[in-house]
């Protein structure tokens, strides 16, 4: 469920990128607190800032956790594009992309995009549907840059080279802002997608100290889906071959809803709803 107070954070930028900052400010009806030197401020415990990186959450205070951004390019998902082992990845196996190629797919609960873009990079369209504004607005702000991105590196042979395939990935990511029940319900039989896959957010078992920094500031704006047990009948209802529920291991079934089947990992499982077998064309 989308928690309050953090559902509609204020919005700060460093200097010289006020206007951008402002417009996605007055554009999503969150609170401008103008141009500043850094994000110290005692007033507010969570912002958004706007800087030559992007769209970030941040903590305020001088020892303040963070950013937290959506990155389509760097880090870890620029190191699982180029070696996260392709079809042979868990996630793959569990939604299909062997079976047949440029699979439909739905990521009803797309946080910050990861596992969407693995899909992507497989060949899967994945839609996003994320129903956070604040959330929302960082997924939108990562698929920007990464298609700025795509367009600077056609100038730069080398880089190029080692992201050849980024264009293409981009191309097959669209964001739909909205909840995921709302946009299931008005789907026509020619738009429901061959493939919808739920990440609800768990309750973590580690202390606290053991989280990524980063994760704790998320968990902390986005909490847990307490309400992701409904959306799985209606997904089944909805979909044409499978949903795939990515859950801790430890976890139980969502809802109590046996799988047909499940990958086990050493962290995670991958719980697979088959409804028929994914045709090949």
């Amino acid at each position: 469920m989308v928690t309050d107070p953090f559902e509609r954070l204020p919005v700060a930028a460093a200097r010289g990128f006020g206007v951008e900052a402002e417009a996605l400010a007055s554009r999503r009806g969150l609170a401008w607190l103008g141009e500043r030197d850094n994000t110290h401020d005692a007033s507010v415990p969570l912002l958004l800032w706007f800087d030559d990186s992007g769209l970030s959450i941040r903590q305020t205070g001088r020892k303040a956790m963070g950013p937290v951004r959506c990155d389509f390019v760097e880090g870890e998902a620029r190191h699982r594009r180029l070696y996260g082992g392709g079809k042979s990845q868990a996630i793959a196996k569990a939604v299909g992309v062997k079976e047949r190629a440029g699979l439909r797919v739905a990521d009803l609960t797309a946080g910050m995009g990861g596992d969407a873009f693995v899909l992507a990079s497989l060949g899967c369209d994945v839609t996003l549907v994320e129903r956070h504004p604040v959330v929302a607005a960082l997924l939108a702000d990562g698929l920007r840059r990464a298609a700025v991105a795509t367009k600077a590196t056609e100038t730069a042979s080398l880089e190029a080279h080692h992201d050849a395939g980024l264009a293409a990935i981009v191309a097959r990511l669209s964001l739909e802002e909205q909840d995921a029940r709302h946009w299931l319900v008005n789907l026509s039989d020619e738009q429901r997608p061959d493939v919808i896959y739920l990440d609800p957010m768990f309750p973590e078992r580690r202390k606290s100290a053991q989280v990524n920094k980063a994760m704790q500031i998320f968990h902390q704006l986005v909490g847990a889906d307490g309400d992701a047990a409904e959306l799985l009948p209606l997904a089944l209802e909805k979909v044409r071959y499978r949903v795939v529920v990515k859950r801790p291991s430890y976890a139980p079934w969502l809802g109590e809803h046996k799988p047909s089947y499940a990958l086990e990992g050493k962290a995670v499982r991958f719980d697979v709803y088959a409804l028929r077998r994914i045709s090949s064309v």
